[in-house]
């Protein structure tokens, strides 16, 4: 689920020039870079690089303890609460609603009081959202409760991935990036395990544990030395730079390669939401956005949020089809840790959404031999096999490469904005497949699936014509490429 974004440009002659000088750094930069890469490869000095690298997906861990809280408490609150179907229903989506609003003002608020503050103000919804539903006597305190931890949601999902992004060096920053998703999907399937044997009061308490480390560990941590430089706080900047790459490092080639680049984007005026569009930033605008699109549009959300309800559907254990979902989750997402930088992105968004289209077709063809009373033995093996291949698939690529590919292509000076809007469209999407789901399956159960494989198949063909290949460079050298 997930989603969110920053801001700036100028006239053409300006970004004409900002482009030619953009492109000589770039020629530059691979012989900067060699200047530092082999002293910040080494673990002993990038400690703290790991470090805050943890201690930001305790924010990751968060949004999947909030996305996968609704899923195992269902029965047990509207029991409890004496709630509709259709007041547990809001529950459920007003999520994404919260989201929503996370995503619009998450960019901006990173941009003004920097990524750790960000990180802070969504903890703070989180932890006063999850109280409200512990103490929820009814819809109303429910209701708030989720839409606040929905947008602690929504901002965790730009603000986590983004400053990993800006503190990680390149030969490690695929990796790291990809820890966001296995810590949300690490979450998420903690929520659906743990809800299982805990009541959902004390399920709701637990949100607060992932909170605590986070505000405990921003204390220790550096802010992104980028967000630094970029507000000209240039002791700070060279500080947290040291920090990050070790005290032994010499950062100065490093540092003088972030300087003229943020003085580059300096050149030009801070942009708004429409200056996206201009032509210099289109390219990485409609990647960004378009990765998202894809993601949330293939099915994930509904397939997901639902997925006990397929496998009863489908004549399979929900519990026994729900664990094993959540567990292959994780393995998947966090095996693709390990290749990302070695495989490439490009690759990976390939064979995830090609395994996509390959579970969809499966779920889809075993619905509709029960629709037409064929083979109905197979039935519940072909769900159960479509689906895990899809969960499988989707871990492995079109989970987390987006995210990764979000936070390295956009400039810094259009970031917030269009993080924002990259992550605004993700959380619609996320609504919109989770708020049509049932609907389609009353429609058709295996026309919902083939729609899907059909979307997943356009994942495919957008991925071959516009995605580069991001692996192995800075993040300057990636922006400067695109943004011409």
């Amino acid at each position: 689920m997930a989603i969110k974004e920053d801001t700036e440009r100028g006239n053409g002659s300006v970004l004409e020039s900002a482009a030619v000088s953009l492109l000589q750094e770039e020629n530059d930069m691979a012989g900067k870079e060699d200047g530092y890469t082999d002293q910040t490869s080494s673990k002993a000095s990038l400690w703290m690089v790991y470090f805050s690298t943890f201690v930001a997906v305790c924010g990751s861990f968060e949004f999947g303890s909030c996305a996968g809280y609704s899923s195992p408490t269902q029965t047990a609150i509207r029991t409890d609460l004496s709630l509709s179907l259709a007041e547990y229903s809001m529950f459920g989506s007003i999520l994404t609603f919260g989201a929503m609003i996370g995503a619009i003002t998450s960019g901006p608020i990173a941009d003004f009081i920097g990524r750790k503050g960000a990180m802070r103000t969504a903890t703070g919804f989180c932890v006063g959202g999850w109280l409200a539903i512990y103490f929820a006597k009814g819809a109303l305190l429910l209701d708030v409760g989720r839409l606040a931890t929905g947008y602690g949601m929504g901002v965790f999902s730009y603000v986590v991935p983004v400053f990993i992004a800006e503190i990680a060096p390149k030969n490690l920053r695929g990796a790291l990036t990809t820890i966001n998703q296995l810590m949300i999907c690490t979450g998420v399937s903690v929520a659906f395990i743990i809800g299982t044997v805990l009541t959902w009061r004390t399920l709701a308490l637990t949100g607060l544990i992932p909170c605590a480390v986070l505000l405990f560990g921003l204390f220790f941590i550096p802010e992104s030395p980028r967000w630094l430089a970029k507000i000209g706080r240039e002791k700070e900047f060279e500080a947290a730079l040291q920090d990050l790459r070790g005290r032994d490092t010499n950062i100065s080639k490093e540092a003088d390669e972030i300087r003229d680049y943020i003085e580059t984007l300096k050149r030009l005026p801070k942009a708004k939401m429409l200056d996206l569009f201009q032509r210099r930033y289109l390219s990485s605008v409609i990647i960004g956005v378009g990765l998202m699109v894809f993601q949330q549009f293939g099915g994930i959300n509904g397939i997901c949020f639902y997925v006990s309800n397929i496998f009863e559907t489908a004549g399979f254990s929900a519990a026994v089809g729900t664990i094993i979902y959540a567990i292959l989750q994780v393995i998947i997402t966090g095996l693709n840790t390990t290749v990302i930088d070695k495989a490439g992105r490009k690759p990976l968004l390939l064979v995830s959404s090609t395994g996509l289209v390959l579970g969809c077709i499966l779920s889809g063809v075993s619905f509709y031999l029960k629709d037409h009373n064929l083979a109905l033995d197979a039935v519940p093996i072909l769900a159960v096999t479509g689906i895990l291949i899809y969960i499988s698939a989707f871990s492995a690529g079109m989970g987390a490469v987006p995210w990764v590919i979000m936070s390295e292509i956009f400039p810094i000076n259009i970031k917030g904005a269009a993080g924002s809007l990259a992550t605004l469209v993700n959380w619609f999407g996320a609504w919109a497949v989770s708020y049509t789901f049932n609907f389609l399956m009353s429609w058709s159960s295996y026309g919902t699936f083939i729609l899907y494989a059909a979307i997943n198949a356009g994942a495919i063909l957008f991925v071959v014509t516009l995605v580069p290949e991001t692996k192995g460079k800075t993040l300057e050298q990636i922006q400067a490429a695109i943004n011409t």
